[in-house]
């Protein structure tokens, strides 16, 4: 079995995932411990077997979590990485993992991610200076937030999604509300099937419609709600993987795409943050560098803070002909049976979005479908997965996941 697997590929072997939900009982750290012994768990390691290990977090930076979650489940002198990078931080800590192995420098890491985040309300909300300039805020929920709010566009999160789901409607034909709504319809109803989701609930596309609205024409069901959890991986690379069990290599995950991107400079990027061109010039990328494309993927796990966020994504990662979001939507492509499967564990709506957590919880759930151990939500046969998260600040990563054939 090992001799079908190359030296330089780089392989997840343990994923694992708390429930996302609210522990007032427990820390982030906490959690991230938990989150942590369970991917070494998953993968038949411990800790000792660790060459270097990154954990990310939005609101408990500044506590150090790489060093915090060390001292739950074992101090062994690695090199330990604190990541944070909007809400992709969890995905950049796996490839901060991914990159050390590539470079050699490691041949097994382990990527946490944990946020413990309460109710504290709309993501983007801080305080301004005299005036309402622009300001950098050091404390408060949200850490760091550069607030342009009240001076070029908005710097809240809903406004944000909002006027993009808006202009992207204003451009084509067939979208509208409708298809915005059928998304969230879609994506509660596959919470459901997911036991580690923050929220396990149907809703009728008029109880969406009739929720209370945020930014028109997001009601609150159809924006993600804050939480706390953790999620892990523990990558390796090709090499020491031929050392490991076969049952090991038998549930290993190849990594054949990992990729990082950052805004490029755009005339109205001042007054409106662009949620678009970075995922697309990160798919660009990751579709080339794993040697597949869109029509190859059998599920997606995408970043839909926003109802309104998941259906321009269709668009930006190509899952459909340009400006053909809204019938995507509306033949049904994305529902678990259907042509390309998007955000089978509930998406961020349901699922939840723990800020640091959810980049490595969208590997986890990848990983787990090509497995084949997804159970009730399973997506029949699924040999290819993506994973997408943005963070705005700005970041967008992408991995491309492959079942291996070992």
């Amino acid at each position: 079995m090992s001799s079908n697997i190359d030296d330089h590929d780089i392989w997840i072997i343990g994923v694992s995932m708390t429930r996302f939900g609210r522990y007032p009982d427990k820390d982030a750290f906490l959690l991230g411990a938990e989150a942590a012994l369970d991917a070494l768990d998953d993968a038949d390691l411990t800790i000792h077997d660790i060459d270097i290990l990154a954990a990310g977090s939005v609101n408990q930076i500044r506590a150090y979590p790489a060093q915090r979650i060390q001292k739950h489940i074992g101090q062994t002198g690695i090199p330990a990485v604190n990541v944070i990078n909007a809400c992709a931080t969890g995905a950049t800590a796996v490839r901060t993992v991914h990159q050390a192995i590539k470079a050699g420098e490691a041949s097994i890491g382990l990527a946490v991610g944990t946020e413990q985040m309460g109710k504290q309300g709309m993501l983007g909300a801080g305080r301004f200076g005299a005036g309402g300039e622009r300001r950098f805020v050091p404390e408060g929920p949200q850490g760091a937030v550069m607030q342009t709010e009240g001076i070029l566009g908005t710097g809240l999160m809903p406004g944000t999604f909002a006027q993009a789901g808006m202009r992207y409607a204003a451009q084509h034909d067939g979208v509208g509300p409708e298809q915005f709504i059928k998304i969230a319809v879609k994506n509660h109803e596959n919470s459901v099937r997911n036991p580690l989701a923050q929220y396990q609930k149907a809703f009728t596309a008029e109880q969406i419609r009739d929720a209370e609205m945020i930014a028109y024409p997001n009601t609150t069901l159809m924006c993600c709600p804050t939480g706390d959890g953790a999620s892990g991986a523990v990558l390796v690379s090709g090499e020491r993987l031929r050392s490991l069990p076969v049952e090991t290599q038998r549930r290993a995950v190849k990594i054949s795409a990992s990729v990082l991107t950052s805004d490029p400079w755009a005339p109205d990027g001042l007054v409106q943050p662009d949620i678009n061109t970075l995922t697309r010039n990160a798919a660009r990328q990751a579709y080339e560098v794993a040697g597949v494309g869109p029509a190859d993927l059998d599920l997606v796990e995408l970043h839909d803070c926003f109802a309104t966020a998941e259906l321009i994504h269709y668009d930006n990662l190509e899952l459909c002909e340009p400006g053909g979001a809204g019938d995507f939507i509306d033949r049904g492509a994305p529902k678990r049976d259907g042509e390309t499967p998007v955000n089978v564990s509930g998406g961020l709506l349901s699922k939840g979005h723990p800020l640091g957590a959810t980049g490595v919880a969208n590997i986890f759930e990848v990983s787990t479908h090509l497995r084949g151990e997804a159970g009730d939500r399973q997506v029949e046969g699924a040999t290819v997965g993506l994973t997408h998260v943005i963070g705005l600040g700005s970041a967008c990563s992408i991995h491309i996941l492959e079942k291996g054939n070992l």
